[in-house]
């Protein structure tokens, strides 16, 4: 039995516990019957991970923990349930798989793959309404309560989404174990992962000889010791932020020969910045689930406040149980950052860093789109490697919002996308996401850096 769980669960936890404390960024369902049947539905159906599968992914985070593994997370800002489909899922992963490829192949170690999708169906918002044209409504939440679209019907929030929601999670589950299982991901292929798209791309030489210098060592290893078991799979994990504790609540389960609970809707959800108070449901839903979990830290979060998240979501200093996620924004992270990096560990706590640069570089166009510029996203990432080198702590990961669609979203990049291009494909319902090349840039941008001095 795991130390941590004495202490997780003498407090009487229950899946239901968070309904006694104020839980911020749900949205106001009108019929609370309609909802009840809803969340007894969904209770019913069959999870969407296992608890093994949990387990394993919280021993590999204890591992990036050590510096003997890295986390690349990435995916959607939010998904919808439009872009179910093959196209959508298998260019996504092909995304990831190539920037994990380049990645291993800089930095010696092992990359933890989560996939921020088949849940990211939730989205926070800044205002409960959004009012158009002196019409007030409710704000898109995501498509696991409502539609984008303004009208009374759209924004209306339906429970039977939730549902939506799950089956949506599972058709995409099982078509990313499918096209794991099946070989999609062997690196004796990687030509597999091509976007046909990128053919053109700035960055596509770079990429393809280190293809080959890859494929030159695995055929010369293979050749001295013939086939090696492990080159044709890899391990692939989920992960969204848990923010409708109905849905997550529904969720929660207990397993025979593995105590506790576990949310078996993804391996690694996440606590969003506008949802982590120590008093509030999210917190305390979090503190009894036995998944690896993850915080979002912001520039406003002092010592005094993340010490005592800590202790409440990780009382036993459990290993790989805790993920903090960094999003300062580039012209805030040098100032903010390196105070919790020292308080963390002068308390000797063992979390995993990790690295957002989206989410503090968010800024709006004079024509009306969101965007973030590359360069701010880089710039982010380039100085929490040194402020973490300085501190003498462990940057274990990148956390990043992408897509292997041709968007133009982010401004810059190896392309130099300007504000004028944003036109061309602005595909995202919510945040802009970085493309395959500016991707892989950053992908290049981790290795050279990590090349630089960080173990």
């Amino acid at each position: 039995m795991s130390k941590a769980l004495p202490t997780m669960f003498a407090a009487g936890w229950a899946p239901s516990s968070w309904l006694q404390r104020v839980a911020l960024q749900q949205p106001q369902y009108e019929d609370a019957a309609e909802l009840a049947q809803a969340t007894a539905q969904l209770a019913g159906l069959p999870p969407l991970v296992t608890s093994w599968e949990v387990l394993a992914l919280k021993q590999a985070l204890a591992e990036a923990q050590e510096g003997r593994r890295f986390l690349l997370q990435g995916g959607d800002c939010a998904e919808s349930f439009a872009d179910c489909t093959s196209p959508v899922i298998s260019n996504r992963l092909k995304v990831l798989l190539q920037m994990s490829l380049v990645l291993v192949h800089g930095l010696k170690k092992p990359v933890l793959r989560v996939g921020r999708f088949a849940g990211q169906y939730a989205k926070p918002r800044s205002a409960d309404t959004e009012t158009r044209d002196g019409v007030t409504l409710p704000s898109f939440r995501g498509d696991v309560v409502n539609s984008p679209e303004f009208t009374i019907a759209a924004r209306r929030p339906d429970p039977q989404r939730l549902i939506q929601a799950h089956a949506h999670s599972a058709l995409t589950m099982n078509f990313v174990r499918a096209l794991i299982d099946g070989g999609f991901a062997d690196l004796h292929h990687p030509e597999y992962w091509d976007l046909a798209w990128v053919e053109h791309s700035p960055l596509a030489a770079e990429y393809r000889q280190m293809v080959a210098a890859i494929g030159d060592s695995l055929r010369f290893m293979e050749t001295l010791a013939g086939p090696i078991a492990g080159f044709s799979k890899v391990d692939f994990f989920t992960s969204h932020e848990a923010l409708l504790l109905h849905y997550e609540q529904a969720l929660t389960r207990q397993v025979p020969r593995h105590p506790g609970w576990f949310n078996l809707s993804t391996h690694f959800p996440w606590i969003g910045m506008r949802t982590a108070a120590l008093d509030g449901a999210h917190v305390e839903y979090f503190r009894g689930i036995r998944n690896p979990v993850a915080v979002k830290v912001g520039p406003s979060v002092t010592p005094d406040q993340l010490l005592p998240l800590i202790d409440a979501l990780n009382p036993d200093d459990e290993p790989g149980r805790l993920t903090l996620i960094h999003r300062m924004g580039c012209a805030k992270i040098a100032a903010a950052l390196p105070p919790l990096l020292q308080a963390v560990k002068r308390e000797g706590r063992r979390v995993l860093w990790v690295a957002d640069p989206m989410h503090g570089n968010t800024e709006s166009t004079s024509n009306g789109y969101k965007t973030r510029r590359f360069d701010n996203i880089r710039g982010e990432l380039d100085q929490a490697f040194d402020i973490h080198a300085a501190a003498d702590t462990r940057l274990g990961g990148v956390h990043l919002e992408l897509t292997g669609e041709d968007v133009t979203e982010c401004m810059g990049g190896a392309r130099d996308l300007s504000e004028s291009d944003l036109d061309r494909a602005y595909k995202s319902m919510v945040d802009p996401r970085l493309n395959y090349e500016q991707s892989l840039e950053l992908a290049m941008l981790i290795v050279r850096k990590s090349a630089g001095g960080q173990g």
